[in-house]
């Protein structure tokens, strides 16, 4: 099998790396992110959710395998309850007002990620979901599962780590790989060139988000 997913990766190691130990990571781990912070990341966060989701449901229908729709269909499934169960909790946490939660200004960083997540939704090409996928999902679990480190006391900062390190999620991770590789690698190099350009794009607009957050 190729190894797809971790070429891209290395093509784009400079802005996965400075998103991956950004100082966001660190304050999180410490429980140091100021209230302030966190709200205008949970904020803008929230507000991918309804494009995620339609980017896993381009993929239920682009995929080549009735098993990979089934995966997809399992994970939407835990998006849309224990994810964004932990959003609402953390929002009462943080008094956000209703009107925040459903319709915020959308800084510029978001608003170019909910783009590019429906860009490559509309183009139903399977290895171009999976390239966003494995971005947005793969820098998540890089960054949080750091085994042995302790997590910090307050939910709102210890849940968005475990949601992104359990074994259930660090198990999808892989597998999206795993399907990155199957079917980008099978790709000749002017078939594979729009997934590679939706995972750089995807890279660097995680690193824009994380760094926007203290703007």
């Amino acid at each position: 099998m190729s190894d797809f997913a971790q070429e891209l990766r290395a093509e784009n190691s400079e802005n996965w790396n400075a998103a991956v130990q950004h100082r966001f990571v660190e304050e999180i781990f410490r429980g140091s992110v100021s209230p302030e912070v966190m709200r205008r990341y949970l904020i803008q966060d929230y507000q991918f959710i309804d494009r995620f989701t339609a980017l896993i449901g381009a993929a239920i229908a682009s995929a080549d395998r009735f098993s990979s729709r089934i995966r997809f269909a399992r994970f939407a499934a835990m998006i849309v309850s224990d994810e964004n169960t932990y959003f609402q909790r953390a929002f009462d946490a943080l008094d956000v007002p209703q009107a925040e939660r459903d319709g915020p200004v959308l800084s510029p960083e978001t608003t170019a990620f909910q783009a590019l997540m429906q860009e490559a939704a509309r183009s139903l090409d399977y290895a171009s979901c999976l390239a966003v996928l494995n971005v947005a999902e793969g820098l998540y679990l890089d960054w949080a599962d750091q085994p042995g480190r302790p997590l910090p006391r307050d939910f709102v900062h210890a849940e968005w780590i475990t949601l992104h390190n359990n074994e259930g999620f660090r198990d999808f991770v892989g597998w999206l790989r795993s399907e990155l590789d199957r079917v980008g690698g099978a790709l000749n190099p002017e078939r594979a060139a729009p997934a590679r350009a939706f995972f750089r794009r995807a890279v660097e607009l995680e690193r824009a988000f994380f760094d926007h957050v203290y703007s």
